[in-house]
């Protein structure tokens, strides 16, 4: 069982705000993606690894989420990754034993207990350097 939406909604509203100073940190990435219905940015702090030319996620609150629902309807998204950016294509759902396996070693024992068994692959279309997001054009 994923983690629960109540958990999703006050990570959404409160922790994201605060876990965008950790993206480019270790796991830790900031997901671009425009709202399938309003076409607004939006930028989501998630947990990702990369692997040659692709990035593998595990979703932890299924694969019933809001940044994944518009990625796949656009069929992109940029996401800064450590000192990177990287322009990823459409996702492509992983069967759970391909998705562990590219976990690295802590993730890939705890992932189980928590009940994660859904995971992505988006592979990497272009990858460039970091410079920070650009301003909002107003």
């Amino acid at each position: 069982m994923p983690i629960p939406t109540i958990v999703t909604r006050f990570n959404k509203l409160v922790l994201n705000r605060g876990t965008r100073r950790l993206a480019g940190l270790g796991p830790f990435v900031e997901i671009e993606h425009v709202g399938r219905r309003t076409g607004r940015v939006f930028r989501t702090v998630i947990f990702a690894f990369r692997r040659a030319d692709h990035v593998t996620i595990a979703l932890t609150y299924g694969p019933d989420v809001d940044w994944l629902k518009n990625v796949r309807a656009a069929g992109r998204c940029r996401m800064h990754l450590g000192s990177r950016l990287l322009t990823l294509g459409p996702p492509k759902p992983l069967r759970p034993e391909e998705g562990l396996a590219r976990m690295p070693h802590g993730p890939r024992e705890l992932l189980p207990v928590l009940g994660v068994r859904d995971f992505v692959e988006l592979p990497v279309r272009a990858d460039e350097p970091f410079r920070g997001w650009p301003q909002p054009r107003v």
